[in-house]
Parts: structure tokens; C-alpha cells; sequence
């Protein structure tokens, strides 16, 4: 049986960007590069990242804080932590995904705040 989790990869998108499209996309690069090595472990990783951005665009978000994003961009995350197993935490300072560490705790979720924490899937 294995035990390979579904973990949804927590970091900062927008926290000290200025919401420059560079420094986004870096942030949205390491949270990809933190799922590969989730991945490649044997586990299930997700970020809302990789779901909202796209929903942003087909909506006409025009930029990171207008009214679609308030619509979607934490609210898919929310839905998507519902259903996984565990949070990573990762990067430096996030009011979005310390929400996501507090909501995950709160729902009794496993909370890793590095890869090396989390149990290798068998």
C-alpha cells in the first residue's frame, strides 16, 4: 500500500513583488520546482497556482488584485487544500499561504515546512 500523499505546495505569489511579472513568475518557478521534487518522491504535489492563473486569465483578470482575482485566486486554493493531504510550506513571507498553513492545521492536516519533513512515499 503506498503512501504517497496529495500536498499542496504553500509559498509566496505576490508578497514582495510589487507585482512585477518577473517576480511572480520566480515564485510560481520555485513552487513548480518544489512540486517536481514532490512529484519525484512519489506523492501528489498541487498548488493553486498552477489552477487559478489560468482561470484568471479566461476570466480577463487584467492584474494580480483586481476583482477576479479576489474572486478566484484564494478561494480555488481554499478548495483545493479541502481535499489534500498535507501542506509544504515554502518561501519566504505569505499572508496566503500562512492562511493555508493555519487552515491545514485546523483541519488536521500535515503541515511540513521543508521537503526534507516530508515521509517518502513507499
Amino acid at each position: 500500500m503506498s503512501n504517497s500523499q496529495m500536498i499542496l505546495v504553500a509559498g509566496p505569489y505576490r508578497s514582495g513583488t510589487a507585482d512585477d511579472p518577473a517576480k511572480l513568475a520566480a515564485n510560481v518557478r520555485a513552487m513548480n520546482e518544489t512540486a517536481l521534487r514532490l512529484f519525484r518522491a512519489g506523492h501528489l504535489p498541487v498548488t493553486g497556482e498552477a489552477l487559478a492563473l489560468p482561470l484568471l486569465e479566461t476570466a480577463g483578470s487584467t492584474r494580480p488584485g483586481d476583482p477576479l482575482y479576489d474572486e478566484i485566486f484564494h478561494p480555488v486554493a481554499e478548495q483545493l487544500l479541502a481535499r489534500c493531504d498535507a501542506v509544504l510550506r515554502i518561501g519566504g513571507p505569505s499572508e496566503g499561504a500562512d492562511r493555508m498553513v493555519a487552515q491545514a492545521r485546523e483541519a488536521g492536516k500535515y503541515v511540513y515546512r521543508s521537503l526534507e519533513e516530508v515521509p517518502a512515499a513507499g
